[in-house]
């Protein structure tokens, strides 16, 4: 078992599951792989299983219908909490995020940070096949955030991340109130105001090529309302 454990909530993710594990496993790096899967009907559970056979450190929770992924990434800190890991990443499925940007992101926490955070809006950050007007919606979103919530990290709404066990270990998951993507700046925020220190490493985030999105207006709107919830908040 290494010190370090990818987290990666999967939904119907079964023309991506086998090649990112692939990926994952053929770091320079040694990674450990928990997939969290919300009761795929297309299979994605069964060719985890089969994956297992070959790969020893790849691991595998079920659950019941889709849950959200704020709550699949929860069950997998405190699966993750509950073992001796170190350093505790989240990553999609899709390819999105770049496996090999699992180093940077390790290297960054190894070296200071409590928090990295692959971001598309620092300088060196990218994003690849958006068209002009999604890319102007997530950026102009992530300036609002900034705005509401007064904190300097530029995206604020990124799911690709590294967290130090300490992190995991302070915040109150149970606490956590939000389970779509308002869930990534929730948590984001809430290690920024215990004071944890937040490093953006430039990532160039890829719109999947397989599969379907999850994206949906109830997903955006939980996060455009939720910040303003989190600003009054007590942490």
């Amino acid at each position: 078992m290494s010190k370090n454990l990818v987290i990666i909530p999967t939904y119907n993710e079964i023309e991506n599951i086998e090649n990112m594990v692939r990926k994952v496993f053929s770091l320079p790096k040694e990674f450990d792989l928990l997939i969290v899967d919300d009761g795929s009907p297309d299979g994605t559970a069964t060719k985890v299983k089969e994956l297992q056979k070959e790969f020893k450190t790849l691991f595998i929770e079920e659950r019941k219908g889709k849950q959200g992924l704020g709550t699949a990434y929860i069950h997998g800190f405190r699966w993750a909490l509950q073992r001796d890991y170190e350093f505790v990443f989240e990553m999609d499925c899709d390819f999105s995020h770049n496996p090999e940007d699992l180093i940077r992101l390790l290297n960054a926490c190894e070296n200071g940070a409590d928090v990295a955070v692959g971001s598309r809006y620092v300088k060196g950050g990218n994003v690849s096949n958006w068209d002009r007007k999604r890319i102007l919606l997530s950026y102009f979103a992530s300036l609002y955030v900034r705005f509401i919530l007064w904190f300097n990290v530029k995206d604020t709404t990124a799911g690709f991340k590294c967290y130090k066990r300490k992190v995991l270990q302070t915040i109150k998951l149970e606490n956590i109130k939000f389970m779509g993507y308002a869930f990534q700046i929730e948590m984001k925020y809430t290690a920024f105001k215990m004071g944890f220190k937040i490093v953006e490493v430039p990532i160039t985030f890829v719109d999947r090529v397989l599969g379907t999105s999850k994206m949906s207006t109830k997903i955006f709107k939980e996060a455009f309302l939720g910040v303003l919830q989190m600003r009054f908040k007590k942490i």
